[in-house]
């Protein structure tokens, strides 16, 4: 689990760290974790020279793949190198929340009074992608509105000048050729004018914030016009795209992706592990009840997550959490989604407290944490500012030894004892 996470504003929008594994299958574009080793080019004529030099010899390899040479020519008509693309990529390291920071504003007064002004204005149409692909409309919304604002901040960049930036700059230049030759075919097939391919400086595009690649595979008509419009102001096939897009990795209708409990006095932690799973019954002979004090109903496997420790909000998962891990990685922004959807649905805030005393780890301070561990015998079998399963099990080692309680919390009191 992560319990920090970097922010990544995409106009109003927050991004999170996605794993490789994850690069397939996400919509969203994989983020930076690294401080930046190369300079920017600058935005001088040699420079654009420079990267005009680039689109002549990506134009090879692009028809190679498919692309004609009309879609090409229209597709990069005007099109300049963007160093402000290259600054905003090479500074997203170091900004971080908290997992609570996050959700204050995820599911704010102001996001739920919109959310639901949202639902009434578009129901019609989501019930009828909901009947289609079996996603609950406050599900779909609740992505829209972490997304986009719900179509608020769509992001106005040109995609092709974006991508084709992102893709000379070289660091991580396959993935954002892969997004390119994407986003050539969506133009060649007639569903967007280049120009009016816009989104975010990142790649990410429309109300739910699809990368190309993705855009390809899952996208779909719903208004039956043609084409599969993610840009326009109407957000149907938006909606419907990203209710194909979870239905397609597994969402159970009816069942939550989570619900908020109580854990028992002397809980063993060790067993807020996604890996562990059993049902909610076995959940309840352990002393884990819901927040009403009764058992949580059978929906199926589920395990114990802690995102903020032992001093914060612990939440029953089911298989939906996993599914909506395939939007984004993060579990900030999974519980943003379903926290959202839930209060959509007319339900409580949540009701657990928070360390709010506490704050995010930067960077380098991670990187402190995990080599301070393993000189301290917990070996976190590297040093690269992540937290993640083996820099948590080093934690609850440490913390074990020292009797704490075994939470795997990545705090900032942790790193000042190790100090």
């Amino acid at each position: 689990m992560r319990y920090y996470f970097r922010v990544l504003c995409i106009c109003f929008l927050t991004g999170f760290p996605v794993a490789s594994s994850a690069l397939e299958v996400s919509p969203r574009p994989v983020l930076r974790d690294v401080a930046p080793i190369f300079p920017v080019v600058q935005a001088t004529a040699g420079g654009n020279a420079r990267f005009q030099a680039w689109i002549g010899a990506f134009r090879s390899r692009a028809l190679s793949r498919g692309i004609t040479s009309r879609t090409y020519d229209r597709a990069f008509q005007g099109v300049r190198y963007a160093p402000d693309v290259i600054e905003k990529d090479r500074n997203q390291s170091e900004f971080t929340k908290t997992l609570w920071e996050y959700l204050d504003s995820a599911a704010s007064e102001t996001r739920v009074s919109n959310g639901k002004e949202a639902l009434r204005t578009h129901r019609r149409t989501l019930n009828k992608i909901e009947a289609r692909y079996g996603v609950e409309k406050e599900v779909i919304a609740a992505v829209w509105g972490l997304e986009s604002a719900y179509g608020t901040y769509r992001g106005n960049r040109d995609l092709i000048g974006s991508l084709a930036t992102l893709a000379f700059d070289g660091r991580r230049g396959r993935f954002f050729e892969q997004q390119l030759i994407a986003a050539l075919k969506i133009i060649q097939a007639g569903d967007v004018d280049p120009r009016s391919m816009t989104g975010s400086w990142a790649g990410a595009m429309g109300h739910t914030q699809f990368i190309p690649t993705s855009y390809l595979a899952y996208a779909v008509d719903f208004t039956g016009d043609g084409k599969r419009d993610i840009w326009s102001d109407d957000p149907t096939d938006a909606l419907a795209s990203t209710a194909a897009y979870l239905a397609k990795f597994g969402w159970v209708k009816g069942q939550p992706w989570g619900v908020e409990v109580r854990l028992p006095s002397g809980f063993d932690y060790t067993l807020a592990n996604r890996k562990i799973q059993k049902s909610p019954r076995s959940w309840g002979g352990l002393g884990v009840v819901g927040m009403n004090g009764a058992p949580v109903r059978n929906y199926g496997p589920a395990s114990i997550l802690v995102p903020a420790g032992a001093q914060g909000a612990a939440f029953m998962v089911f298989k939906n959490f996993e599914v909506i891990e395939r939007y984004n990685t993060a579990d900030a922004y999974v519980i943003g989604v379903g926290h959202l959807s839930d209060r959509l649905k007319g339900g409580p805030k949540i009701q657990g407290g928070w360390p709010r005393g506490d704050r995010a780890l930067k960077f380098g301070e991670r990187k402190e944490l995990q080599r301070r561990l393993t000189a301290a015998g917990f070996d976190t079998k590297g040093v690269d500012g992540k937290i993640g399963p083996l820099t948590i099990e080093a934690i609850r080692r440490y913390q074990k030894k020292y009797g704490l309680i075994p939470d795997g919390y990545a705090s900032l009191n942790i790193l000042r004892r190790l100090r």
